[in-house]
Parts: C-alpha cells; structure tokens; sequence
C-alpha cells in the first residue's frame, strides 16, 4: 500500500493566524505540539488587501506581510528547519514574490537551506479596463465597475498549494487565495487526492474552514464564555487528517481553550450562507449533514460533509476608493446618559450641516449616531440605564473639507451641551479614505495560475468546466419534527433564546450571518418553529435587512440565518460599530421564545 493513502497515517497541521494582526504566541505555542508536519497561516482580508495594494504604490518592495518574514519566520524559521514542518501561508497579499524574496534574504542570512514555492495568478489589477469593457457588475448590488480600483484578486484554489509542495517547496506563499485552501492544498498533496474527489476536498475544506480564524476555533468567543480556560494561553487549532479525509480537531496539549462539539459547531457556522453550497474553487461543499463527536479530551470528530463539483467561476473582489469617512467620540456621564448622547449627536450633525450649506461644502453623504453602553445594537430591544455612555458619531463624504469641518466642530460638545460630557475619546478626530469591496465572479478559463519554485514557472492547469449549479437546490431544508410556525402548548413561559440555544455570527460585505444551534436535540422542533426569518427580520429592524433567508443543518441541530443588508456597506465602507456582525449572534440570543411551561 502506498504511504500516502496508508488508512492508519495522520497529518498533523495547525492553524498559526486568523488574521493578519493575530497573536505572535501562537507559532511557539504550535511548535510544543508533537509531530506538527505543517503550519498553516491566514492573513488577508479585502480591506488587507486594499491596505497593501496602497503600501505597493508608495514603494514597489511592499504589499506583503512584513511581520511574517521579520518577526514569525526570523523566530521561528530554525525549528522549522529542524523539524522538517512546512509552511503554507497567504502573506504575500498583493506582492508575494517581494514576499518570497525577503523569507529567501532571511534564510541566507541565518544560513539554512529554504526551497520557497509562490502561487502566481490571483493578481488582475491591470485588468480593469478590461472588466469595465466587458460590462462586469456587482454580484450583489448590480452596480457598475468602479472607474479606479485599489487592488483586484481572484480567489484561487487549492490545487495550485497542492502542486507546490509536489515540487517539493518547504514553504509556499500565496496571494489571493480561499482561507481554507491552505489547508485543502497541504491534504491533497499529501494523500493524493485527485480534483474530481468531491466529498474527500468538501471534508479537506471543512478542515480548513474550522482552522483558518485561529484561537476562534477552539473556544475564543465561544457563546458560554466563562467556560473556556486560560485565554492568556489560548490553544491555536491543529487537525489530524487521515487518507480516507476523516480528521479531528485539537489543539496543543497544556494549553488554555476549550475543544468540544459546540465550540467547534459555532466556528462551523462562521461566515457561511447557505450551507448546502459553501463554494470554494476546488469544490462545492454541502456541510448540512456534518457531524460532530468528542473523541476525548479537547479532541472532536468531524465528518459528514459532501461535495459536489464546482462552479466554472472564480470570485473576485476589487477595492477602489469611495471618498472619505470621520468618527468621533465623546464620553458623557450622569443621569440619562443615553438620552443626552443622543441629543448631543443629533445636534452636532445639524450644526455641522449649516456650517457646511453656509461655506458651499458639500454635505454629508451618510451619517451614523451610536450610543456605545446605550444598547443601539438591540434597537428596539435595548433596556439600558446606563449613566456613562461614549457617544459615537460617523459621517461619510466626497469631500475630505466637509470632514475636516466635521474635526473641527466634535470637541466644542464638551463646554455647550450636555452635563457631564468629559471629552473626546482619543484625540479629534481624522478623516480617512472609505475603501469599498466590488465581487464579481469570472471565468477559471480565463485565469492563468502559475507556481514559482526557486525562478522556474509551473503552469498550473486548473479544471474549468464546473458543473455546480446553485439554482437547481431544492428548497432549503427544514428540521424534521418542526411545528407549524407560531404553534405553541399553553401554558408558556418566555426564556431568552440563550438558554435554549448557542451561536455565532459573522460578515460577508453587507451581509451577516447567525447561526443558531439548539443546546438540546429536543429543543430543535420548538426552534425550528419560532426562528422564522419573519421573526428574526423584526427583531432586526433597526437595521432593516432587504432580506432574511434560513438554512437548517440537521447534522448539527442547527440553524443559520443570512440577513442582507444589515452592516451598512461592510468593512470600512460602513459607519456602523459592529460592522462585522460580530455581536449579531449575541443580540438574537437575547430574543425572548416561548416555551411550554410543561416541557419546561
């Protein structure tokens, strides 16, 4: 038999970042586990990527992680020698062979002998013309395609990770590429898994998928908090793979975090719409019918997930400057706090819009008031009484002048309006280019993907005639035994959702999602039944979603819920404090549900 496909060999692999910014505890601390064969690292998000494409304006050597040559690798590239773990990691942003160039610089100066692969292709930023030719649109919004774009990158695969480390590269650096492929690529490579192995790449990427945002997980922001050990000592994820896909999740031993079926399930649920069409490029996953068992202390099991083959497209996010955008604070204590905030920021923004009509400056395109302590995130069902509030307030314009002038006219709150207002919170405020995400989906056929090994070019021939047709689903799934909605057994109780069910929410551009998961298999029904999107649209109104669609995961006792148009434009487009639906999950776990006092 060959090695690779040996049913009894294990692949260990642990998840080093989840974001470019993550701890720097978290190599060392994988670097305890025994017999780690890979480390695998995320960095980048669009506004990453905007963020980078501005730093390779201003100097051709930039654009790229710095932090992962100069602080990671110059660690911890010795124990990485030494042990023989590679490394897959998207570092290299918008410049990943200036990336390969600095890792190759380090490695000569501390003298070890590196074999570097970089992924090619991902970049289309001098292609823009030819996107605004062809009539390209928003994929979501339909609008046109920006005049000038900060960065366009293609999401790309696996399979080119996988050919990497075939040439045997030590370390591989992408650009663009989905936060699971680095996982995906590493199993492929390893096993021998073939492009047309549709549900060994929909558990690989699930593998990735739960690994990608780091501590995340393996308890950081688990719903039940207080249950979760040591954070100061957070354990970053490993997974253990076998040939046959299966995989468990864990973490270094010793280590603080918690690894069970509900923090696991919670990080399932992160980021993803209809689960039944989680679309990577390799493959078209379907994770409804996954399942998760203990498998002894911090060790889950995960199985289940199916895959279909992918679409012919690969998405693309552009960035491009949309004028500017300010914030300011202001902290304010005393009796009605909250209501003196609002106050406050209400009269702020008219006296700045007169002041701007009078000087002929152009007026505000948007604008935001939040009272931070004053619960705005519950909207209606906010109960605060809070006596020491900060009163945030944002606005949005063409003109970087008009605010310049909203700078000037924050501060002088603190000696003409309310009691008790003690200042500006950090200064006054600074105006900053509003970066906005344009996704579109393009042709594989038309993307040239290339792998670098030490100067020689591989072309990487990508499958591109897909197959996956997300219009021929059937109707989302609904639990078995889910009573007819609105049905309850008098008498009832309310009990917070909280008590029945765990979550966890997170963003996709202007779109949130929550996912729910009932505490007990018996609760499911009576969740089933009370979570319509009709319910969840209202306990949102404050933020007035164009759309909720559900999607149930019957693999999990779950529920997830995708609210459209809820974070006002997503990342740094939108004023909102939570504009990565970070606490969506916590603000619904707060809705009160009906419960039978008997089944109670």
């Amino acid at each position: 038999m060959d090695q690779a496909t040996a049913p009894s060999r294990v692949v260990r692999i642990g998840g080093a970042s989840g974001f470019w910014g993550d701890t720097a505890l978290a190599v060392p601390q994988l670097l305890g586990a025994p017999a780690l064969d890979y480390l695998v690292f995320d960095y980048l998000a669009e506004v990453t990527m905007s963020i980078l494409a501005a730093q390779r304006m201003k100097d051709a050597a930039a654009g790229y992680a710095l932090d992962f040559v100069q602080i990671t690798m110059r660690e911890a590239l010795p124990a990485l020698r030494a042990r023989g773990i590679r490394v897959v990691a998207n570092a290299g942003g918008v410049n990943p062979l200036a990336c390969r160039d600095a890792l190759a610089a380090l490695a000569a100066e501390l003298g070890l002998p590196l074999k570097i692969g970089v992924i090619l292709g991902d970049d289309l930023g001098p292609r823009g013309a030819e996107f605004a030719a062809a009539g390209v649109t928003e994929m979501f919004s339909g609008a046109p395609f920006p005049a000038r774009t900060a960065s366009i990158n293609a999401y790309l695969g696996a399979l080119p990770i996988a050919r990497a480390l075939d040439a045997g590269c030590d370390v591989i650096i992408t650009g663009r590429c989905v936060d699971s492929a680095v996982t995906l690529g590493v199993l492929m490579h390893e096993f021998g898994w073939s492009a047309d192995e549709h549900d060994k790449l929909a558990q690989g990427t699930l593998a990735g998928h739960l690994i990608e945002c780091g501590a995340q997980g393996t308890g950081g922001l688990f719903t039940d908090w207080e249950q979760v050990p040591d954070w100061e000592n957070v354990g970053f994820p490993i997974i253990e793979a076998r040939a046959d896909a299966s995989f468990v999740i864990t973490k270094t031993p010793g280590t603080g975090g918690l690894v069970t079926p509900a923090t696991v399930a919670e990080q399932l649920l992160y980021e993803i719409g209809d689960p039944r069409a989680y679309l990577v490029p390799d493959v078209a996953c379907d994770f409804t019918e996954v399942k998760l068992a203990q498998d002894g202390e911090h060790r889950v099991r995960v199985s289940g997930a199916i895959g279909r083959p992918p679409s012919a497209h690969y998405k693309v996010s552009a960035t491009f400057a949309d004028g500017w955008r300010n914030t300011g604070f202001l902290t304010i204590g005393g009796e009605q706090a909250v209501a003196k905030a609002q106050r406050t920021g209400t009269a702020l923004l008219a006296r700045m819009a007169h002041m701007l009509e009078a000087r002929n400056l152009p007026p505000f395109s948007a604008t935001h008031i939040e009272v931070l302590g004053g619960e705005d995130m519950y909207g209606a069902h906010a109960r605060s009484t809070a006596r020491e509030v900060v009163l945030k307030i944002a606005a949005r314009c063409a003109s970087k002048e008009s605010l310049e002038l909203f700078a000037r006219e924050f501060a002088p709150a603190a000696t003409s309006m309310a009691p008790g207002t003690l200042g500006l919170v950090g200064g006054r405020p600074t105006p900053t280019r509003v970066v906005r995400l344009f996704s579109f989906l393009w042709p594989k056929r038309d993307v040239a993907v290339e792998v670098d090994v030490q100067g020689e070019r591989i072309v990487v021939v990508i499958p591109a005639e897909g197959g996956f047709d997300a219009g021929a689903l059937p109707a989302a799934l609904r639990h078995v035994g889910a009573m007819p909605s609105g049905s309850t057994s008098p008498p009832t109780r309310s009990v917070p959702l909280i008590t029945l069910a765990h979550g966890r929410s997170g963003d996709k551009g202007d779109t949130a999602n929550i996912g729910v998961i009932a505490r007990r298999a018996q609760d499911l029904p009576l969740l089933s039944a009370w979570l319509t999107p009709e319910r969840i649209a209202s306990h949102f109104a404050h933020r007035a979603p164009r759309l909720v669609e559900r999607f149930d995961l019957p693999g999990i006792n779950a529920i997830n819920f995708v609210l459209h148009g809820v974070l006002g434009g997503g990342g740094m487009a939108s004023l909102h404090t939570d504009n990565l639906a970070k606490a969506y999950a916590q603000v619904l776990l707060a809705m009160e549900v009906e419960v039978s006092v008997v089944a109670s």
